[in-house]
């Protein structure tokens, strides 16, 4: 099994299959529009424009499971993405990232990419693994989703390479998706 077995409803309600994707380098990212990880939109959407000619597909999960960070309904998303950070790149509707609810695709990435924690030399890092410790400390047992703008890279067959922490930059991956592409 492999990422292109999944399908998910854009944010327009249309059924996408990721086979729709094959032979690209995908970056899926869990997406919030009132996070301290919100700004990331921005170097996402850098990343889209410098490397999607060359075979890079961004695709954003709106998800509210953080805080309620991402109140607003599928359209209201897609309106804030625009006006805010010109996101060009395709948003997905709002799902669930982390539990039993979690959307397949994301029980999937979780399963291929285990947490392996946060950079605590970084000052967000140290921020978030504290605030988690606190607040929820349940979050940090296994595997799943942290935070939102957890991001994964997947390779040309469909294979997870990689898993980045909502405290690494997006620009901060670029030789990882560089070796890919």
């Amino acid at each position: 099994m492999n990422f292109y077995d999944f399908n998910a409803k854009d944010i327009d309600g249309k059924e996408i299959n990721m086979s729709n994707y094959k032979g690209k380098v995908i970056l899926v990212v869990n997406t919030a529009s009132k996070c301290g990880f919100t700004p990331q939109y921005a170097d996402l959407e850098k990343l889209h424009k410098e490397f999607n000619e060359s075979g890079l597909e961004i695709l954003g999960f709106p998800c509210n499971q953080f805080l309620e960070q991402e109140p607003g309904n599928n359209k209201e998303v897609k309106s804030f993405c625009e006006i805010n950070y010109g996101v060009t790149f395709k948003l997905f509707e709002k799902i669930d990232v982390r539990g039993l609810t979690a959307h397949p695709i994301f029980k999937f990435l979780c399963e291929k990419e285990k947490f392996k924690g946060f950079d605590l030399t970084k000052p967000n890092g140290k921020l978030l693994n504290s605030i988690l410790n606190e607040k929820f400390p349940e979050y940090l047992i296994d595997d799943s989703i942290k935070w939102n703008f957890t991001k994964f890279l997947i390779d040309r067959e469909g294979n997870v390479a990689g898993r980045f922490e909502p405290t690494v930059d997006p620009l901060d991956m670029v030789e990882n998706i560089k070796k890919l592409l």
